[in-house]
């Protein structure tokens, strides 16, 4: 069987994303950004702009596949971000958890925000940063942290790409739209 792709424009570079069925009759796009240094750069560059006029103190994101941008927009922007991790080290004392069902792991996995980090979190307004939000379960979970570590509500979402309908995600930010493949 041949493989196939998806093009997409992010940031004036051109990818070819491999399709892959996540679920039967059901494929995506995988947008994989690690160790994709010129679009990563690329890409925080542009999502920097779309931050300028936007209200928050911090970042968020989860392990791992969302750090690289989200360590880029820090040094862009100037502001801290926390990593919430997958799995617990001892070194995280009394860890904030919470559980997603992602897409593309199939599974039920933990997200843990280590006790260093509550005190960078609580009173403050997060910005949570993904490289591709698409059913919003690492959203919710990530919101569900935020709320534990005492977070102002409502907090932002930015994101390389959205996936499924157009207009699934309205209050994204974000660079590009990633559809899905029905079979």
């Amino acid at each position: 069987m041949s493989k196939e792709f998806y093009d997409i424009t992010l940031a004036g570079v051109k990818r070819s994303l491999q399709l892959f069925e996540v679920a039967p009759g059901l494929r995506i796009a995988v947008l994989n950004i690690l160790g994709d240094t010129e679009l990563v750069e690329a890409c925080a560059t542009e999502l920097a702009k779309k931050l300028e006029n936007v209200d928050y103190d911090v970042m968020i994101t989860a392990e791992s596949k969302s750090i690289p941008i989200t360590h880029a927009l820090s040094v862009r922007t100037g502001k801290p971000y926390v990593v919430c991790r997958k799995s617990y080290k001892t070194y995280m004392g009394n860890a904030i958890r919470s559980t997603s069902n992602s897409i593309t792991t199939q599974s039920e996995q933990t997200l843990l925000l280590d006790e260093k980090d509550i005190p960078l979190i609580k009173g403050k307004k997060v910005l949570y940063v993904d490289d591709v939000i698409s059913t919003g379960s690492t959203k919710q979970a990530i919101e569900s942290i935020l709320e534990q570590a005492g977070a102002q509500p409502d907090p932002k979402a930015l994101a390389i790409c959205v996936e499924g309908p157009e207009d699934a995600w309205p209050d994204v930010i974000n660079l590009g739209h990633l559809p899905l493949f029905k079979e």
